[in-house]
């Protein structure tokens, strides 16, 4: 999917630069993506993969800009920008830290907030993404721990001249990168979701090994997944209830819409991790079931030969008077006598409905 997002994110770059006539393109430097998306409701400008040094020439205070850094590993580059925009150095080491739980710090100029972004590949896997974003006056930078992301299609609606972002702030901006982030965790518990019915499905009719290895992997992942939203309620509450101004009062009702989808992907998370523990305990009743039921045949079959070894036994015995060994026919009257003792005995489970 990583693979996808960054192709997408590349046409969508494609499409603003076809349509912007103030453009520049360069080659980065030591690896990584280096983006610029400036725009006020008149205008738009994009700057891909440009020096970082001429990439901070561009930002200009009557219009909102948003970098973008695709790849932690050029630390000189990011150096670079933290420096320009005075970014505390607490702040740089967690946007360093890949392995930081969801969070909102406030500043004294900008509100830091940092979550994971949630990938489905190939319908199984799902891989995760380390996201910072600082939100400053006029300015949004945005940190990815990998390269491609999920806003392709925000990025093109940028590029509308009536689109409601080109006529808020930053903060709205940092507004639909985390609802685009969020609504991406729908998808992934959705797909997880048919995964339980699949796997559901699969046991109801012959539980295997495979089964209880794709259980188990579906409770790791969950309690992932709660590490990875649990955290993102609080932080979003920090945000909505900041005193410093970082976000506009007609924009907050964004964010605890934000908030309210984030409660409910918990609400989803508990469920489907209960349905997961139901899983496990149906997969443990039907293997249980299938063993009663091999031990249940096995039953019968050493109840229906004991009678019949008993009499095998008997007649075994190597004893000099015995008066039916010497009869025409014992023989077979006793093979008649042991096979009625079997279909009586067959007859009398039918009755009592042992199988």
């Amino acid at each position: 999917m990583g693979g996808n997002n960054k192709a997408k994110r590349k046409s969508a770059l494609k499409h603003l630069h076809e349509q912007l006539t103030d453009h520049t393109h360069a080659t980065s430097k030591n690896g990584g993506i280096l983006e610029l998306i400036t725009y006020n409701e008149n205008t738009v400008s994009v700057y891909d993969n440009i020096p970082v040094e001429v990439l901070l020439k561009k930002c200009v205070n009557d219009q909102i800009s948003w970098i973008n850094i695709d790849g932690l590993t050029n630390e000189e580059q990011i150096q670079k920008i933290s420096k320009h925009f005075d970014l505390h150095y607490l702040l740089v080491e967690d946007v360093m830290n890949t392995h930081h739980q969801p969070k909102a710090d406030e500043y004294e100029d900008h509100l830091f907030f940092t979550l994971k972004m949630l990938y489905q590949i190939d319908g199984q896997r799902i891989d995760y993404e380390h996201i910072s974003f600082v939100l400053g006056k006029n300015y949004l930078l945005s940190f990815q721990e990998k390269e491609g992301d999920i806003f392709g299609n925000l990025r093109n609606r940028i590029n509308q001249d009536n689109s409601i972002i080109r006529k808020r702030g930053a903060d709205y901006l940092l507004y639909r990168l985390i609802d685009s982030i969020v609504d991406s965790y729908y998808s992934v518990l959705d797909s997880i979701g048919h995964r339980i019915e699949e796997i559901e499905d699969k046991i109801t009719t012959q539980a295997t090994e495979l089964d209880f290895i794709e259980i188990q992997k579906l409770r790791k992942e969950f309690i992932y997944l709660r590490k990875v939203v649990y955290p993102l309620r609080e932080a979003l509450n920090k945000v909505i209830k900041n005193e410093e101004g970082f976000i506009e009062e007609r924009n907050e009702k964004y964010f605890s819409d934000v908030y309210d989808h984030v409660i409910h992907l918990i609400d989803s998370l508990d469920t489907y991790k209960d349905l997961t523990s139901t899983l496990m305990d149906l997969y443990m009743n039907t293997i249980n079931y299938r063993m009663n039921e091999v031990m249940k045949l096995l039953t019968v079959i050493t109840t229906i030969f004991i009678p019949l070894s008993f009499i095998a036994g008997v007649y075994g015995m190597n004893f000099e008077h015995m008066p039916e060994l010497t009869w025409p026919n014992g023989y077979y009257g006793v093979l008649v006598f042991m096979g009625l003792i079997f279909l009586a005995m067959i007859g009398y489970f039918k009755y009592k409905k042992w199988f």
